[in-house]
């Protein structure tokens, strides 16, 4: 079976995440829906990394398998899953790869931003947390500095039985400002664990308002232990923006 690599956008505003689940609508159900009325055959989509619920994706990318009595060009994939896909998911580009291509094991970085927004808009309420308390934007990269490098991030996470390390390598964590009361903050790593950018945001927010010192968060993170009681940041603020590989699968969809 030709394996086809698709690059995906989606607002994860109304699913339950990414992964399939028996009682609730999710990304990956919808998107084997759609694919499977153009290649006439169950299939199976997997995903550079899995996304809770309300969180978006830009830059997401997944694998499919597909059968050879598919007869859609490659250059018309996208076009012919997006005509049975919703308006909130859209499949950016796709492309045949080599059949050991796997799009989680292969990922060698991924980017995650996440949006604050000080002014709140109802517009943004689904792509912003719109935080009613004050705080100081100045410590927001200070905070952030303390996660670059190579951690064990067990105490910025959720727990999940399917994860064996909670060590990743951060090389970059620091937030600029979008336009006026609107902040961005971007993390790359070689790999997320579940729930750690939510949890990286909302320790960094707590410092922001004075809850905690910097050095406070730094003993957190040396800790390695998941006892900590502040709250992870709101998903609707959080979008995967994009995943690399050894060889660039997408690199002239990619934006800054």
């Amino acid at each position: 079976m030709p394996r086809c690599a698709l690059l995906l956008e989606y607002d994860g505003t109304n699913y339950a995440g990414w992964q399939r689940q028996p009682n609730a609508r999710t990304v990956q159900e919808v998107i084997e829906h759609a694919i499977e009325r153009v290649v006439c055959s169950s299939v199976h989509v997997v995903c550079s990394g899995r996304t809770d619920a309300g969180v978006h994706g830009f830059g997401q990318v997944a694998h499919v398998d597909i059968p050879r009595e598919c007869h859609v060009a490659e250059h018309r994939l996208a076009r012919a899953f997006n005509a049975f896909l919703p308006d909130d998911i859209r499949i950016r580009a796709a492309r045949i790869v080599a059949p050991h291509f796997h799009a989680r094991f292969d990922a060698v970085q991924r980017e995650y931003r996440y949006t604050i927004r000080r002014n709140t808009s109802v517009f943004q309420r689904h792509y912003a947390w719109q935080p009613s308390l004050p705080f100081d934007t100045e410590l927001l990269n200070p905070a952030s500095s303390v996660f670059i490098g190579r951690h064990d991030f067990t105490a910025f996470s959720k727990h999940n039985p399917e994860t064996e390390s909670y060590i990743c390598t951060v090389t970059h964590a620091a937030w600029f400002e979008q336009e006026q009361g609107s902040w961005c903050f971007r993390i790359i790593a070689d790999r997320f664990v579940y729930g750690m950018v939510r949890a990286i945001v909302g320790a960094i927010m707590y410092t922001a308002r004075g809850k905690q010192t910097i050095e406070a968060l730094h003993s957190m993170l040396c800790q390695c232990r998941r006892i900590h009681t502040i709250p992870l940041a709101p998903p609707q603020g959080l979008v995967l923006w994009r995943v690399t590989y050894p060889e660039e699968l997408f690199e002239e969809h990619h934006q800054a």
